[in-house]
């Protein structure tokens, strides 16, 4: 006799089609037998209640305490939510992200979160019902820090001892709330959260410079950890290997997308968070920094219809920020800009930005072959690496297009020396360049607290010896009269600038732009960065030094800022 439950298998071929369908029916219910068994065994075992879902009842506020991407990846759902209690069904009770999730909605609640086993039949039915929610509800995927909650962060924190003092007093789902809150406040562009030895030490990098902000218990290390990772979409029991993540912070004017990245540490894990602040990408031309004849060079050259013009610096020195504001500059009606990024950082409304995938083999070259094929006016890549993205973008500047671009050197006389070590053909390079941007950020005085300051006589006579050269530039003589009275300021420290003297930042640059000599010296194909700064500065460049002493006249930074960042090349240039 055959046994449907035993001969499961062996489905008789001479079933009818009617009856082929009860038997399909009947080998479902047996398979949800089965798992519901399973459900009930792993039960007992693990000593957690159980529970079926089955003709279950779940109100749709319970539903979304978890978002519906969490609970199908986590495999849980939260069923009921009490006036003491909030019950969730789990496949995995034993998931470290189904526990640390679990913690994280009984500390936000103030209610006990207790775990149920559930089959995966009951996780299906748990799951359908997302379906049936209304679809005006959003899930923000992020982290949503209030208007209000931002408001009463600014009034409590002032400085970073209030902030110091406030930590130790709150939750961790607060902790990791504030550091966020307290760095958008202290206009950070970092967050660093670094395990020591008998400490977590909370950093942020404050128009450049590093700052430490506080100190927390390191005991609590596993929480904040789990609980950046949460937010990230990171998984919390990998520890050993680099993770990199993202989320989003909801302001009522603007988003912030926030990249996490988690790197293994003698001592647990260090912790970057990036803030990416949309409003940064609105940055104006005008409002970079640029003066005079390097204000004046650019703009010409960004109206032309095709050519270069290619950004240098290192790593932090606003090359992208500057690609941004002359792209806003550029951007109209009858333009059509594409650009194509690693990674896209900023959204620009009327641009058309696409991101590489070195998985799927779409890298800068690749990409930007297909951008021409768009029939674009202005294309910008985020950074020329190699010879094979650099002949592209070359060629593409000498076709009709403005292409924007950044390189890794020093200053703007290394552009042309880094493109010939690539490999690029002298007779191609000459005539597609328009202009070479050399830049550094220095910190800006705090307004608040600027006086005036006295250098000393050696500081004075460097000074003397790097403007000598300039002889006369936008209402200044530097007679040998006035480079003795040349008047600096600094900060003294005030509580809108966190004692630290300076608030906020702004560029240094020098702009280099083609001429017949260095089209001569191209040609040659034995260009060095000293040939490329003495035909230059003969031609009227002012240097990013000279620019950032002249801005130092002008009180806007200080002669420190920029010695910190800027290379002294006085000694090397004999200017005819």
């Amino acid at each position: 006799m055959f046994n449907i439950k035993k001969d499961k298998n062996k489905i008789p071929s001479i079933l009818t089609e009617d009856t082929r369908e009860k038997f399909d029916e009947k080998m479902m219910e047996i398979n949800i037998e089965e798992k519901e068994r399973e459900a009930k065994k792993k039960s007992q075992e693990l000593g957690i209640p159980y529970i079926n879902f089955k003709g279950f009842p779940i109100s749709p506020d319970t539903l979304t305490l978890i978002d519906e991407e969490t609970a199908n990846r986590l495999n849980m759902i939260c069923f009921y939510f009490g006036n003491n209690d909030i019950r969730i069904g789990v496949i995995d009770p034993l998931n470290e992200e189904v526990n640390s999730l679990a913690g994280e909605l009984q500390e936000r609640n103030k209610k006990e979160v207790k775990l149920y086993i559930i089959s995966k039949h009951s996780m299906e039915l748990g799951a359908q019902l997302y379906a049936h929610l209304p679809r005006i509800r959003k899930f923000s995927g992020g982290v949503e820090i209030t208007e209000a909650n931002f408001e009463q962060y600014k009034k409590e924190i002032k400085t970073f001892r209030d902030l110091d003092a406030k930590i130790k007093t709150v939750s961790i789902t607060d902790m990791v709330t504030l550091i966020i809150a307290a760095a958008i406040q202290s206009r950070s562009s970092d967050i660093h959260v670094e395990t020591e030895e008998k400490a977590i030490l909370v950093r942020y990098r404050i128009d450049g410079i590093l700052q430490d902000v506080t100190n927390i218990d390191r005991t609590l290390w596993p929480q904040i950890i789990a609980r950046i990772k949460l937010l990230s979409k990171l998984k919390i029991n990998i520890t050993d290997k680099p993770q990199d993540g993202r989320f989003t912070i909801f302001l009522s004017k603007e988003k912030i997308d926030v990249r996490v990245s988690c790197l293994p540490t003698s001592y647990g894990e260090s912790v970057v968070m990036r803030l990416l602040m949309s409003s940064s990408a609105g940055l104006t031309f005008e409002s970079l920094g640029l003066r005079g004849q390097a204000y004046t060079d650019l703009m010409r050259e960004m109206t032309k219809p095709n050519g270069m013009i290619v950004t240098t610096g290192p790593t932090g020195s606003g090359k992208t920020t500057t690609l941004y504001a002359m792209l806003n500059k550029l951007n109209d009606t009858e333009t059509k800009i594409i650009t194509i990024e690693d990674p896209v950082e900023y959204r620009l409304e009327g641009v058309n930005q696409s991101q590489i995938d070195r998985a799927r083999g779409y890298d800068f070259a690749s990409g930007l072959r297909s951008i021409l094929r768009q029939d674009p006016d202005i294309v910008m890549v985020g950074e020329i690496r190699d010879l094979e993205t650099a002949d592209i973008a070359i060629n593409a500047a000498l076709t009709g297009h403005l292409v924007l671009s950044t390189i890794h050197t020093n200053d703007a006389s290394g552009t042309i020396p880094r493109f010939l070590a690539m490999g690029v053909k002298s007779f191609l390079l000459a005539p597609s360049l328009n202009a070479m941007i050399g830049q550094r950020l220095v910190r800006k005085i705090c307004e608040n607290c600027k006086e005036e300051f006295t250098i000393d006589e050696t500081m004075r006579e460097r000074v003397r010896k790097i403007l000598a050269p300039i002889k006369k530039i936008e209402g200044y003589e530097f007679s040998e009269k006035q480079l003795k009275e040349l008047k600096f300021f600094h900060g003294k420290g005030c509580d809108a600038c966190q004692k630290l003297g300076y608030k906020g930042r702004v560029g240094i640059y020098e702009i280099m732009t083609m001429n017949p000599e260095i089209e001569q010296l191209i040609m040659s194909g034995h260009v060095s960065e000293y040939d490329m700064r003495k035909v230059s500065e003969k031609h009227g460049m002012i240097t990013m030094l000279q620019d950032g002493i002249l801005k130092a006249l002008e009180g806007g930074t200080t002669l420190d800022e920029i010695f910190r960042v800027a290379k002294d090349t006085s000694y090397s240039v004999d200017i005819e």
